[in-house]
């Protein structure tokens, strides 16, 4: 272990951070994911979460969960492929495919395991894999895996998507894989002009709904729905751990083609199941999401009224269409002080700096949930403002707009 601790000890990086106290990761949060949390035994208001519909704390979610665990217990002992198969998972599985309007359904234990055990096994040594450059890590980790062929095209680009496609034998498999809103930028996939390039070349869809799911589309059922393109996209996949108020994720698609994945994908044969507590989560949060259509609108809401202030305020929230709003910042340490000046100020956002994106890219990254008053918007963009113009974020003139 040597020659490997003397390599790994070369990497300082956190180390650098803390020393100039700008580290802001691994905070620990003391409470529920809520508007508010604690840490450090203080209110801070929260708008870094995933939890878009604002269910981690619903009191029929936790019901549910403590129901399951009466039941079925605290966990499977193996895998879906043996012994971790409930009944309840496939009552999951079919609760899902009605939602996303698919034929079936197979669910994994989180979402990255989707993509990874997905992406990897479909296309082969003669295919091709179409990436978005944006595309979450878990999509580019599956793309390693495989044996196929993979071109990146620019960001929701389409004339770069198709000089890929331009590349391709006509002949082979072309599987086209793009986030359905892209985690830190907050755009949403141009899934109209995709799916005539991918009939124009005989290509297939892959859309990941990590953030897409109980945000956009009827009932929250995703991007091919928000766009009315369900039977033109061919495989569906989505996670638990944000709107759902859960951990796992799901690949929906025709049925001979989930029948491959259920017995070829290795992060599915070879994963421990689900939890029983975390798929009664999930089917009740579907439950309330079906039932309660006002937490999307307000969602919505907020979002809309969010990103107009921001504007008007001079911040940079690029092309954001969603309840992912970035600040661009574009240096590294402006956005490690901002987030933790907000920290101390009672504000929770996430900075995202390099390599994560390239430094000229660097942002904070702020988030919003179905729970979040105007008021509470109000009190955080109040404060971002304030630290952005101490930080030459943005300036005075343009912060007194409003």
């Amino acid at each position: 272990m040597g020659l490997l601790k003397a390599k790994l000890s070369a990497y300082n990086f956190p180390q650098t951070l803390m020393k100039t106290g700008l580290y802001p990761f691994f905070r620990e949060i003391e409470s529920d994911q809520d508007t508010e949390v604690v840490i450090n035994g203080k209110k801070v208001l929260m708008f870094g979460s995933n939890s878009y519909l604002g269910l981690t704390n619903h009191p029929k979610i936790k019901e549910a969960a403590k129901k399951a665990i009466d039941k079925y217990g605290t966990g499977c002992a193996g895998s879906r492929f043996l012994n971790g198969t409930l009944d309840i998972h496939i009552e999951l599985e079919r609760r899902l495919a009605r939602l996303v309007k698919k034929e079936s359904v197979v669910c994994f234990s989180t979402g990255f395991q989707v993509n990874m055990g997905v992406v990897s096994i479909l296309a082969g040594r003669n295919d091709y894999l179409l990436l978005d450059e944006l595309d979450h890590a878990s999509i580019i980790e599956g793309s390693r895996l495989s044996f196929s062929k993979v071109f990146k095209f620019a960001h929701n680009d389409m004339d770069s998507l198709e000089s890929k496609l331009k590349l391709c034998d006509p002949g082979a498999i072309k599987l086209i894989v793009a986030d359905g809103i892209f985690s830190m930028e907050g755009d949403i996939i141009k899934l109209p002009e995709v799916v005539k390039l991918s009939q124009k070349y005989n290509a297939s869809i892959m859309i990941d709904d990590a953030h897409s799911l109980g945000v956009l589309g009827k009932y929250g059922a995703g991007t091919a729905s928000h766009f009315g393109l369900t039977d033109k996209v061919d495989l569906i996949m989505g996670t638990f751990s944000k709107s759902l108020a859960s951990l796992g994720g799901f690949i929906a698609g025709d049925e001979a083609v989930i029948n491959y994945i259920k017995h070829n994908s290795r992060s599915l044969l070879f994963s421990a199941s689900m939890t029983p507590a975390s798929v009664a989560t999930v089917l009740c949060a579907i439950e309330i999401m079906e039932s309660e259509p006002e937490r999307i609108q307000h969602l919505w809401d907020v979002t809309k009224y969010a990103n107009e202030k921001f504007k008007t305020l001079g911040f940079d929230t690029g092309k954001s269409e969603s309840p992912i709003i970035p600040l661009f910042i574009r240096d590294d340490i402006k956005a490690l002080k901002m987030a933790q000046a907000l920290l101390a100020d009672g504000v929770f956002v996430n900075p995202v700096v390099s390599p994560g994106v390239p430094k000229e890219d660097s942002l904070i990254r702020f988030s919003l949930m179905a729970t979040h008053t105007f008021d509470q918007v109000d009190v955080a963009i109040d404060k971002i403002a304030k630290c952005a113009r101490k930080l030459g974020v943005i300036n005075l003139t343009e912060a007194y707009r409003l």
